[in-house]
């Protein structure tokens, strides 16, 4: 227990016990009744302080939650505020509260802000897209209690005086307001698991406490029988007591963890909003209809009625118009998962025909790769033999042409085979020849030329050799493929090194400056455009690499490829590599 919590404890109890001792020690009288209200005023702003913590966002970075706790700070301010004008007519002026009491509207709202703050369900997860939604049915709530208590109390004391029903209908109202507050709870307590239970239930037994204590003050107070300072109040000072003990041992309640979002209570607490619009024409009948009323109230009544309407009604339209809002979001973000989700099957069905024509061109290798042994064999006999000169030139260009074409069948087999990651240090430029031989004759087929620039003493990187093959092959094709005879004549391909960095650059022949942009599977990069080129992006992040794109009209102009220089262990052995951080930018 941390020492301002202790602290504040102590202090509470130290004024529960002198309540206590006052109450039951102290004869009725004057000294009585200001020893009460000033224990009760430090009481409450000690609650009140309590609660204050709890609003901070460093305390509770939840919005939902830290509105709840401003909520409830609220309710405690303005029972302060109450008790504070209790105290300036009994200890300053030293006279008895007049009444009706115009401060009593002030008592009355202290619960309303409690009743909101356990309508925003702080023991769920925030959803931001229904907060300012929530936040109308809230103040549709709100709304409705300050007029419940306009209506019914308000007339008998500013249209047309009269104690007796003043009195009647302010208990009553008030009565109704904590008995809704202690259903609440009841049913949150009832809901809520873990930490929240525990606060549901604290609030439910302080707010019962608090509700009884209230009742049995006022039946004294009927019956002549209550004064500031008596036993009546050593309930409802413990009760205060309570509820500021509930705000100070929260923290340690873990009200951190909350449920996931249930919509069924929102559209509970979104109902009850339209039941208190739908209510208000009742109110409206009750006061045009009510024959006992004086005319003046009934006036007031049916004025403030239709306010209200209007008001409320107002409220209603702006929460319409957000839900449309909110329903065209939905819509289109159906639709566009909808098409993302038949790109992604078209893409699917691509990469299942490039597999199966890549377990095709595998075998047609290896019944290739047999007849040009044979003739290659065939070759070298005839480069031996006793053939004229001008048929021993023709039997070495045979031999030359079949080697290409087993470097060609060795290369497709490399590269069609399906083997585990063995991340090893490569030669990124053997690669990369590699994977120009490949895409040579796509190149040749477009009448495109290939430029290709390879940095002299390159460190190796730690990759798999297949994988990186594979991603120079489908970056180099993204920009061939867009490539023509007009406007971008030719490939250019590139390496280099950049700090503790390779670098590959795959582009047009063609200048840009234009600026790269990061591309990658993670929340910090663009994310790509094919499942192909995504593939690509996971496999170069799982070598602690990274692809920068550079993004034109038809699709990519460029691609920039970043891999990490492998690095040595302290023990010199064995290379590893660094991973590079987010949000770098190498070469850019």
């Amino acid at each position: 227990m941390s020492p301002r919590i202790k602290l504040w404890s102590c202090l509470l109890a130290v004024l529960v016990l002198t309540q206590i001792a006052v109450s039951l020690s102290m004869a009725h009288g004057e000294t009585l009744t200001v020893a009460s209200d000033l224990i009760q005023g430090a009481l409450l702003l000690v609650a009140t302080a309590s609660f204050l913590p709890s609003t901070l966002p460093s305390c509770n970075p939840r919005p939902r939650l830290r509105v709840f706790w401003i909520l409830m700070t609220g309710g405690m301010l303005f029972w302060l505020a109450y008790q504070a004008m209790w105290n300036y007519f009994e200890v300053v002026k030293r006279q008895d509260v007049p009444e009706p009491f115009s401060g009593d509207v002030v008592l009355f709202l202290h619960l309303v802000p409690m009743m909101a703050a356990l309508a925003v369900l702080p023991h769920l997860r925030d959803d931001e897209r229904d907060s300012d939604i929530r936040m109308l049915d809230l103040s549709l709530l709100v709304t409705w209690w300050v007029f419940l208590y306009v209506y019914a109390v308000i007339p008998w004391q500013a249209v047309q005086v009269d104690q007796a029903i003043y009195g009647n209908n302010f208990n009553l109202v008030y009565l109704t307001e904590k008995l809704v507050l202690l259903v609440s709870l009841a049913f949150l307590a009832y809901t809520a698991h873990g930490g929240w239970r525990h606060l549901y239930g604290q609030l439910l037994g302080a707010s019962a406490l608090y509700a009884s204590s209230s009742y049995v003050a006022n039946w004294a107070i009927e019956h002549h029988r209550y004064y500031s300072g008596s036993f009546y109040d050593i309930p409802l000072t413990i009760s205060i007591a309570w509820i500021a003990t509930v705000a100070l041992f929260a923290p340690r309640w873990d009200l951190a963890q909350s449920k996931p979002s249930e919509p069924i209570l929102g559209i509970r607490i979104s109902r009850l909003g339209m039941l208190a619009i739908f209510s208000l024409p009742g109110f409206a009948l009750h006061a045009l209809f009510h024959a006992a009323v004086p005319s003046p109230v009934r006036k007031f009544r049916i004025t403030l009625t239709l306010l209200t309407t209007v008001v409320m009604g107002a409220m209603v339209f702006w929460r319409q118009t957000l839900l449309g809002k909110e329903l065209t979001r939905l819509l289109e973000t159906s639709r566009r998962s909808f098409d993302d989700l038949q790109t992604l099957q078209a893409q699917l069905i691509q990469s299942e025909k490039l597999a199966s024509l890549g377990r095709l061109v595998g075998g047609a290798a290896h019944e290739i790769n047999n007849p040009l042994t044979a003739m290659l064999g065939y070759s070298d006999i005839l480069a031996e033999s006793s053939l004229p000169p001008q048929e021993q030139r023709l039997a070495d260009r045979i031999a030359v042409q079949v080697r290409r074409t087993k470097t060609l069948v060795a290369n497709l087999l490399t590269f069609a085979r399906e083997t585990p990651a063995r991340m090893t240090p490569v030669d990124v430029n053997s690669v990369l020849r590699t994977a120009m031989r490949l895409i040579e004759p796509q190149l040749e087929e477009q009448h495109t030329a290939l430029r290709l620039v390879l940095g002299s003493s390159l460190p190796p990187v730690v990759a798999d050799s297949n994988q990186l093959l594979h991603v120079c092959l489908h970056l180099a094709g993204q920009i061939a493929s867009q490539l023509n005879a007009d406007t971008h004549p030719g490939l250019y391909v590139q390496t280099r090194q950049e700090n503790s960095f390779v670098v590959l650059d795959f582009r047009t022949d063609s200048a840009s400056s234009e600026p790269y942009q990061p591309l990658g599977t993670s929340e910090s990069g663009n994310k790509p455009s094919t499942l192909s080129l995504n593939a690509c992006c996971r496999i170069v992040e799982e070598h602690g690499g990274r692809i920068q794109a550079r993004v034109s009209r038809g699709g990519f102009a460029a691609f920039r490829l970043e891999l990490p220089v492998a690095t040595k262990t302290s023990s010199g052995s064995s290379p590893s590599r660094p991973v590079i951080p987010t949000g770098s930018a190498v070469g850019s």
